[in-house]
């Protein structure tokens, strides 16, 4: 396990990062010659480094780094080793550990790496210069640790050759081995892997390469092929296991059929069968294979996976089969089982099926969560919502105290000299590795800066999920009010939905191009500028956090309007698309609850409990953090019919 620098060592983190990055109490070093420095570290251009300007700067150990890298890998470990423990708590530190691992062992020097190492290093390949450096110290643990690199189905860093080597050539890595990671590389379609481990197998295991060429060409041979593949069968889980994978997304009923004829005669261990009935249950779910529904029934006792389950349960429910969703329900791993979600259809099951008792009973276990369903079960019962809200006081003393932390005056730097990334990644290394005083004591400082997005990564970097103050700040608030009331649009639900969409970061680019506090793609900019009259304000101009909000708003009205004013379905569009929530209205059940479980994306069903839930913590907050009066939904959206009657235009 990666070793990770706690901050309460013996000699404290703040006490150790003080002493390596002091500021001095007379005239404070140039920031912008510190600005050049970085800029000509990094381009290794020494002698444009004013060194007198930045000496007792208090970045000055940014610079350093570079410096200190160039000199890798012909840098001693004593230098590499006195800078981390100078800047220990700093980033930087990790970052010199990681590059003289990586340079040592590209270098072969294997002594020095464990000189420097503080245990697994993260990432690949300085694992595998790691485990190569303690072949000759400590075979077995660089046999344990260079098997599980073995372990993948996809080509791993030149840097892990010599490894391998050797291990294959003291019979740590036999034939089986190499077999299995033959068959895990056919399973990702990583066919230049699968020829080449192959290739390395002797003549005991032909028969299983013949098996696999035949498959690579039809599935449906799966029924033809032997069935003891290797020496003592123990190739054969492993291919059939590899094989079904690839049948069953390819033709999820042909797969059914063939594994009925073959299944009761495999030699394959249980793990094996378990992943490939785990799978065909799965996929005959997802694809609402119904005549396959009797054997996944029947399966799924054994089978017993979260994941197939909740399908089972959403097929249950789209059929009003209450008996079923108790059944499965049920059949849940414990800690999924207690979760507020399928507690509450637990109690919607046994209300439907006229068990008060028991009903109340679920939604009040479901009501004590502070999510979608813990709010709509708050809401079955007439309980107020369960905001679990933690706050934390701090003294203007102690609060004194943190301005000056090393971390706090790093990041204010690197902020001033224009190095966002940088600062973000000293913050939050920080997060990630202070005790809880300190964390909340950096959360307390961010908050107070108005970092909003910083203050939203550090409550989930250090996993402050009850912060709600600091999770869920008052960002923006004079336009999500404003523009909220110009265009008639809920201003919670507004901040619910850029919260979900960007956590607050006026910066974000998502992958598809979605840009913003509220994530509009550039077209729809454009659509929603010409609508409203004003001019098209590009790629970055849509990144003006109050333009954003304007627009996103506008877009969220013209959502609203389409679904008769219905803050659920147009949620659900502003992720999805209205194309596809008409769709799903017209095949809907009709109650709010099940409309919800019945949107076929993971990704927009999440989103629309995560921003409705998250509309009621902003409404709560705004009033004093009572959920008093609050109402996740209006009455009309809690009893409204959920299908196409619910859009204006039919």
């Amino acid at each position: 396990m990666r070793h990770t620098l706690s901050f309460r060592r013996a000699s404290g983190w703040l006490a150790a990062a003080a002493f390596s990055f002091s500021v001095t109490a007379h005239a404070q070093p140039s920031d912008s010659a510190m600005r050049t420095a970085l800029e000509a570290a990094r381009n290794h251009e020494w002698h444009r480094i004013d060194q007198a300007a930045i000496d007792g700067h208090v970045l000055e150990g940014y610079v350093e780094y570079h410096r200190l890298r160039s000199r890798l890998p012909q840098a001693e470990p004593g230098q590499i080793l006195e800078f981390i423990e100078r800047h220990r708590g700093a980033p930087v530190a990790d970052w010199m550990r990681g590059q003289a691992i990586a340079r040592y062992g590209a270098a072969g020097r294997y002594g020095s790496l464990l000189a420097v190492a503080d245990g697994e290093p993260s990432g690949t390949e300085r694992q595998c210069h790691y485990y190569t450096a303690l072949l000759g110290s400590d075979p077995q643990a660089a046999a344990e640790g260079g098997r599980a690199l073995w372990r993948v189905g996809r080509s791993q860093p030149d840097a892990c050759d010599t490894l391998f080597d050797h291990l294959r050539a003291n019979g740590e890595i036999s034939e089986f081995d190499i077999w299995q990671r033959m068959m895990l590389a056919w399973e990702q379609g990583e066919t230049g892997l699968v020829s080449y481990l192959g290739r390395q197998l002797g003549s005991r295991w032909q028969e299983g390469r013949d098996a696999v060429e035949r498959l690579q060409h039809s599935y449906a041979d799966i029924t033809r092929i032997p069935t003891c593949i290797g020496p003592e069968c123990r190739g054969s889980g492993p291919l059939f296991a590899g094989a079904m994978h690839g049948f069953i997304r390819a033709d999820t009923e042909a797969a059914m059929e063939a594994w009925r004829k073959i299944a009761a005669h495999l030699p394959i261990e249980e793990n094996h069968r378990h992943a490939i009935e785990e799978d065909l249950a799965f996929y005959s779910l997802v694809r609402g294979i119904e005549h396959n529904l009797s054997w996944v029934d029947e399966a799924l006792p054994r089978i017993g996976t979260a994941r197939v389950l909740e399908l089972r349960i959403r097929h249950a429910l789209a059929n009003r089969d209450w008996h079923d969703v108790l059944r499965w329900v049920d059949l849940m791993p414990e800690e999924a089982r207690e979760d507020s979600r399928w507690q509450y259809w637990k109690a919607r099951a046994h209300e439907q099926l006229g068990d008060q008792e028991r009903a109340e009973v679920a939604y009040a276990r479901a009501a004590r969560e502070r999510n979608f369903f813990g709010f709509a079960a708050a809401d079955r019962i007439g309980r107020p919502y369960s905001l679990n809200l933690e706050r934390s006081t701090l003294n203007d003393s102690f609060r004194d105290q943190v301005d000056q932390w090393p971390t706090v005056q790093r990041t204010e730097a690197l902020l001033r000299i224009g190095e966002e990334g940088l600062a973000n990644s000293e913050w939050l290394h920080a997060a990630a590795t202070a005790s809880p005083r300190e964390v909340r004591a950096l959360a307390d400082y961010a908050a107070r800066r108005g970092w909003h997005a910083r203050l939203v990564q550090t409550t989930i970097t250090a996993q402050l999920w009850d912060a709600l103050d600091w999770r869920f700040p008052e960002a923006y608030r004079e336009h999500f009010l404003h523009w909220g009331q110009q265009t008639g649009v809920d201003p919670y639900l507004l901040m619910g939905i850029a919260r979900r969409e960007s956590a607050y970061n006026p910066e974000a680019l998502s992958p598809a191009g979605a840009r913003g506090l509220m994530q509009l793609m550039p077209g729809t900019a454009s659509l929603l500028s010409r609508q409203l009259g004003i001019s098209d304000p590009g790629p970055y101009g849509v990144l003006d956090p109050e333009l954003n909000i304007r627009l996103g708003s506008t877009y969220i009205r013209d959502m609203t309007n389409r679904y008769r004013g219905n803050r659920l379905a147009a949620a659900a569009a502003y992720n999805a698309g209205p194309g596809r929530v008409d769709r799903w209205l017209r095949d809907a059940p009709e109650e709010f609850d099940l409309f919800v479980e019945s949107i076929p994306f993971r990704e927009t069903r999440d989103y629309v409990q995560a921003v409705l839930s998250y509309r009621v913590i902003f409404e709560s907050l705004a009033n004093g953090g009572s959920s008093e009066g609050v109402a996740m939904l209006s009455q009309a959206e809690k009893t409204v019919r959920y299908d196409a009657s619910l859009l204006a235009r039919n």
